[in-house]
């Protein structure tokens, strides 16, 4: 474990508390695992934890495995849904109006999806964002 001293500067120790801040928002799993098993190894034995205590974590553990399972199936289904979306556009035609008021038409060649959503690239090479905006027709 890594102690500052007292007469270290407040630049150093607020950099070290960012740092706690972030790691101290990702608690996952396993770390709720470690804790729980850090907690029975170092309980006073002559004066155990109530076992309605241990059934109340136990329960927890359980909630927040479920609710990480649920979120990785509701991930996969958005992108199962996204990739669905884009493959109905390739072929398309779409129009839309861009930043100075041009206004742009083509048939979309590809779709790609990224972190930021659905990009289609037209036939000559425009790229425009999937989105609002976009006027989608059939070809």
């Amino acid at each position: 474990m890594n102690v500052t001293s007292a007469t270290d500067s407040t630049s150093k120790s607020s950099s070290t508390n960012s740092n706690t801040t972030t790691a101290s928002n990702s608690v996952d799993y396993n770390t709720f695992l470690q804790l729980l098993v850090a907690e029975m190894k170092n309980q006073d034995p002559t004066n155990p934890m109530d076992t309605s205590q241990y059934m109340s974590q136990f329960a927890q553990l359980s909630t927040v495995e479920q609710a990480m399972q649920t979120n990785t199936k509701l991930d996969a289904l958005l992108s199962s849904q996204s990739l669905s979306q884009a493959n109905g556009l390739i072929g398309k035609t779409v129009s839309f109006t861009d930043s100075t008021g041009a206004s742009f038409s083509g048939k979309v060649a590809s779709v790609s999806i990224n972190s930021d959503g659905s990009i289609a690239t037209l036939e000559n090479g425009t790229k425009v964002a999937v989105g609002p905006g976009l006027t989608i027709s059939q070809s």
